[in-house]
């Protein structure tokens, strides 16, 4: 597989420090509230990502925290407790909210068919890590204490920007915007590992430390859990490409300096989901989630076919029209393969070794979703039997989770179940695309007909045609189709 690498901003290769073998580690959701769907698309991606690796032929052990304490506002070192102003505006515990979000966030990807990682840790049930992580640190003379918090010390680094996307001086205190002075920090870069009460008075969540009662800094989290569940060597990093400054820069400095040698080769990035007016966000009151879209009469799998639809380094732009074309797409892709048929002979496995060579070479190349599912396309138009087709489809949808034959069979049987109702009433026969209740109405406008209610007939006609129902009669009968 070739990937793109966001720390050496070139596409190479893919190598694991373990021939065989991927310890892949994701940046789970803090859970204060519900996941909007820009957050989604990235878990949309990883998802793809680790399901493309197995299909390959790696052993992949996929890691995942849960953020419940110590992420503040700013994505830094200031503001509240992100958890603590979740059990404030609901009137509950943290532990409370923790729960609940982290049930609705693993709900909204069981509907967007992601897979539960192989590890899923609580930032909460490692304490003891970072903390042993923390007073290595300090051994090793990377931290230091001041104000009561311990903080890591930037300028013992040969390099911080290790990204190589950020201009120093933009990234001055007061100049960018969520970075506020603290008094206590010798460098402008140090970040907190540990802070103690003299941080935050109401703090809900605090621990014994060697340091005083307190709580984890968000950033040495993701390591410690990391280190615990993944080992030394990192082989990928995935998150959202907002994670990349400060989270993930502070992430490679504490962790490298704490182990001693170069810790994960391999950075993955997923870009925004925006709208017209900008980047998707809680903070701007842009609050669309996968239930408000079910609400809205979509099906979660129609937003996860938008965004394999577009490339995961580039920003995907949101709007209710390209959503309706999606689903639109999407739901005539299922009634083409709907309208497979398996005749009992097996597939041709010279057919499904080359396109499974084709799918490993188009959509190996940095992940490019958009090519899987042009791939979809290609195998419908083949020359090959439906038998082949459908083996073919479902090697695919293993990586692109779509529920390709699922769907397909529930159309189908819901088309045998109108024709079946459609052959008692009268020997008047519906033949669609497998809605149910377009079918009801074709059935009803027949059966006006034959009443010779010609004016309701035709009435139900142009209902559908306005829907885009095209209706054909035919003897004993009626086809329809979207045009």
């Amino acid at each position: 597989m070739q990937l793109y690498n966001s720390l050496t901003h070139k596409k190479a290769p893919f190598i694991t420090h373990t021939p065989g073998r991927v310890e892949m580690y994701t940046c789970g959701p803090t859970v204060y509230h519900f996941a909007h769907i820009g957050n989604l698309r990235s878990y949309i991606m990883e998802d793809v990502l680790e399901k493309f690796l197995r299909y390959e032929g790696y052993d992949v052990n996929r890691v995942m925290n849960i953020t419940d304490v110590g992420h503040l506002a700013s994505d830094a070192d200031t503001g509240e407790d992100k958890m603590l102003k979740g059990a404030r505006r609901e009137h509950k515990t943290v532990m409370e909210i923790a729960q609940f979000y982290t049930d609705a966030f693993f709900e909204d990807c069981r509907r967007l068919n992601i897979k539960t990682p192989d590890v899923v840790q609580p930032a909460t049930g490692c304490i003891d890590e970072y903390i042993k992580i923390v007073s290595g640190l300090l051994d090793k003379g990377y931290a230091y204490q001041a104000g009561g918090n311990v903080y890591f010390d930037s300028s013992k680094l040969q390099k911080y920007y290790v990204f190589n996307d950020h201009n120093e001086e933009d990234l001055a205190v007061g100049v960018r915007e969520g970075v506020e002075e603290d008094s206590n920090k010798r460098n402008k870069n140090d970040f907190v590992l540990w802070f103690t009460k003299s941080k935050f008075e109401d703090q809900a969540l605090k621990w014994d430390s060697p340091w005083g009662v307190g709580y984890p800094g968000w950033h040495i989290e993701c390591s410690g859990i990391s280190l615990k569940y993944n080992g030394e060597y990192l082989d990928l990093h995935c998150g959202g490409v907002d994670n990349a400054f400060p989270h993930h820069t502070n992430e490679i400095a504490q962790s490298e300096s704490y182990i001693g040698h170069p810790w994960c080769q391999q950075w993955f990035h997923v870009h925004h989901l925006n709208t017209n007016s900008g980047k998707m966000s809680k903070s701007k009151g842009e609050f669309l989630t996968v239930s408000l879209l079910e609400e809205k009469g979509y099906d979660p799998l129609s937003y996860r076919f938008f965004c394999l639809q577009s490339h995961y380094r580039k920003a995907l732009v949101f709007s209710w029209e390209n959503l309706d074309n999606a689903q639109g797409a999407y739901q005539k892709l299922i009634a083409r393969i709907a309208a497979l048929q398996e005749d009992g002979s097996p597939a041709d496995e010279a057919v499904r070794q080359k396109y499974r060579e084709t799918f490993l070479a188009q959509v190996g190349n940095d992940l490019n979703t958009s090519m899987g599912i042009t791939l979809l396309y290609d195998v419908l138009k083949a020359k090959t039997s439906d038998t082949t087709k459908l083996a073919v489809l479902g090697d695919f949808d293993g990586v692109l989770s779509l529920s390709l034959l699922e769907k397909a069979a529930a159309q189908r049987a819901k088309v045998a179940a109108a024709k079946a109702a459609a052959q008692t009433s009268g020997g008047y026969t519906v033949t669609g695309e497998g809605d149910a209740a377009i079918d009801a109405r074709v059935l009803a406008r027949g059966e006006a007909k034959k009443a010779k209610n010609f004016a309701e007939a035709d009435r139900i006609r142009d209902e559908l045609k306005a829907q885009g129902i095209e209706i054909t009669d035919v003897l004993g009968g009626a086809v329809w189709k979207r045009v």
